[in-house]
């Protein structure tokens, strides 16, 4: 899986990158087929906000999340993308002929 992680109005230091990265990782143990992952961290006045777009083979998936603190809105990212692939498995695994 490749990971692209981007800032804006923040600098990403190690710590940031290395939690991301070992967040996203859980992403895998449900879907082995994730292509591509674009994270974006953004700080905007007190809320911190962070985005995902995951690719999928043959589909995309998105989400975002704000809070107060940055490595909140990075677990709650990480919790709404596995529902979302959970929730496309199952999907694919019972319409399957």
């Amino acid at each position: 899986m490749q990971i692209n992680i981007s800032g804006h109005h923040i600098e990403l230091t190690p710590a940031i990158k290395n939690y991301v990265n070992s967040k996203l990782d859980r992403l895998e143990r449900h879907h082995d087929r994730i292509t591509s992952t674009n994270v974006i961290l953004s700080v905007d006045k007190l809320r911190q906000k962070a985005e995902a777009s995951i690719h999928v083979s043959g589909k995309d998936f998105f989400a975002d999340c704000e809070s107060e603190d940055l490595y909140a809105a990075i677990d709650l990212l990480t919790d709404k993308l596995d529902r979302q692939l959970i929730k496309y498995k199952e999907k694919m695994r019972n319409h399957h002929r």
